[in-house]
């Protein structure tokens, strides 16, 4: 351990190294960086500092890896993993935090070199680092493959297979558009509780304390924070549950369903609970969510923020959601149904640093039958005139419109009540990509409550909910197989 990091800068980096380790053994980004902030506590800008480097060079992984191959003596693979970590913490800073001096970024990592169990290759960090430097400085880049493919996975640093599956599927300018909207810094959203705030209050208590934030243009009760004001659950309000965070796209999905006060919902796929809270506050907590999870620990997080949200329609039940059919022979049906389907998340591989990683190809197919066993499943409780939202944070067709043209093809009776809803992230918009279908059952789209509670649909749901998406990645893999969204509250 350092034991007095702070002259020199050793420990926010000693951090980020640490986090780059976990995650090449397999460990989610954020989960990393948490238990590193509570293993070593440190100030504010500190933790911002750590927080940068880690995502960043996370994200950029390849491209530092092409520094590497071109300035090392072995290739970044063959590399030492801690000593690739390593100098990933230096190339990082050196490419992209203008505001670190190059000589600071080299001989912190030096330093660490000699402090952490690296001495004897101290020199290969010195060398390999300042001849990176003096390139950098000089203007030079990577050289680019000619492939359009290649260069694409090597400037925004996807995985070659990505790139390609991609490029195939939905084109080569929005794969493009994706993949540079993967390397921006998220969004950071929040959803008013409208049962005890409105979007001014929660303004003006930001204000007072100096934390720039402004209201979303197409969402009746999210506002958007303009900075980094550091722990969201010190920020005014948090406690006493006057809001909580979700993405801007993900504040579309609850609306659609158009849930009334005394109805009956099922969110299948709910932890850590964005939706389903926002679900209850549109009821006006009155009437029934039922939220399942396969995920007790993340069932007790929902709960948590349901109780300082102050919300008490909710219920929890731990099951795997494709395990419905015991609803089904129980005779229990719903006014409305969420389906949050599990997905590869490609529309939140900004949010999730380390998602793009993770994600193998072979996982695609097994996700696609998953998500279609879950359709099937779910459709079966929505009772007559009943609405049911299935829900993605991915971009893949087959994951979508492949999906619910495949439902429509097998259920005639069915119908979709309105025109799917894409969203498309980029660096004007910001959001999550999402998908999202609405489908009705027989007997009408809302018009009544088929299971005695409630009044008719919202006709205006559709459109409130358009140009947003869900994207809150409860119920996604990268959600949770590939890592859960970090801050207070449920994304």
């Amino acid at each position: 351990m350092v034991a007095d990091p702070t002259p020199i800068g050793l420990l926010p980096r000693l951090v980020a190294w640490r986090v780059l380790e976990a995650v090449g053994d397999g460990a989610y980004a954020d989960l990393a960086l948490d238990r590193e902030f509570k293993r070593q506590p440190m100030p504010a800008l500190d933790r911002a500092m750590a927080t940068e480097i880690s995502y960043g060079a996370i994200r950029m992984r390849r491209r530092l890896d092409g520094w590497i191959d071109r300035f090392g003596k072995v290739p970044a693979q063959r590399q030492p993993p801690r000593l690739r970590w390593l100098l990933h913490v230096g190339l990082q800073q050196l490419l992209a935090m203008d505001r670190v001096p190059a000589s600071a970024a080299v001989s912190t990592a030096v330093e660490l070199a000699k402090k952490e169990r690296l001495a004897s290759l101290a020199p290969v960090v010195n060398g390999l680092l300042r001849s990176a430097a003096r390139a950098i400085a000089a203007g030079e880049q990577l050289p680019l493959p000619e492939d359009p493919q290649a260069r694409l996975a090597l400037e925004q640093s996807w995985p070659d297979w990505l790139v390609q599956e991609l490029w195939g599927c939905i084109g080569a300018e929005r794969t493009q558009n994706l993949a540079k909207a993967s390397n921006l810094t998220p969004s950071l959203d929040l959803r008013v509780n409208a049962l005890r705030s409105t979007v001014d209050e929660v303004l003006a208590a930001f204000a007072q304390v100096g934390v720039l934030a402004a209201p979303l243009p197409d969402q009746a009760f999210g506002l958007t924070l303009l900075q980094r004001p550091g722990p969201l659950n010190e920020l005014p309000g948090y406690r006493e549950g006057l809001w909580c965070v979700q993405d801007r796209a993900a504040q579309t999905i609850a609306p659609l369903l158009d849930p009334k006060p005394g109805q009956r919902v099922l969110d299948a796929c709910a932890a850590p609970g964005g939706k389903t809270t926002h679900l209850a506050e549109l009821m006006a907590d009155k009437g029934e969510v039922l939220a399942i999870d396969r995920s007790a620990v993340r069932l007790e997080r929902l709960r948590e923020n349901a109780q300082r949200l102050g919300l008490r329609s909710i219920r929890t039940e731990v099951a795997d959601a494709v395990a419905l059919d015991q609803l089904e022979q129980q005779g229990q049906l719903f006014d409305r149904v969420l389906l949050d389907v599990p997905c590869s998340g490609l529309g939140t591989l900004g949010r999730h640093a380390d998602a793009r990683w993770s994600l193998k190809a072979e996982m695609l197919a097994e996700l696609v039958e998953l998500q279609r066993q879950m359709l099937q499943q779910g459709a079966k409780l929505l009772a007559p005139g009943g609405r049911l939202v299935y829900a993605t944070c991915t971009l893949h067709p087959a994951e979508n419109q492949g999906q619910i043209q495949q439902f429509l093809q097998g259920q005639p009776q069915w119908q979709l009540l309105e025109t799917e809803q894409t969203f498309w992230p980029d660096a004007e918009h910001g959001g999550d990509g999402f998908y999202g279908a609405l489908l009705g059952y027989p007997g009408g789209g809302g018009g009544g409550s088929p299971t005695g509670a409630g009044g008719g649909a919202n006709e205006g749901a559709g459109a409130a909910a358009s140009g947003g998406g869900a994207a809150e990645g409860g119920g996604a893999i990268s959600g949770a197989s590939l890592g859960a969204a970090s801050g207070a509250g449920a994304p």
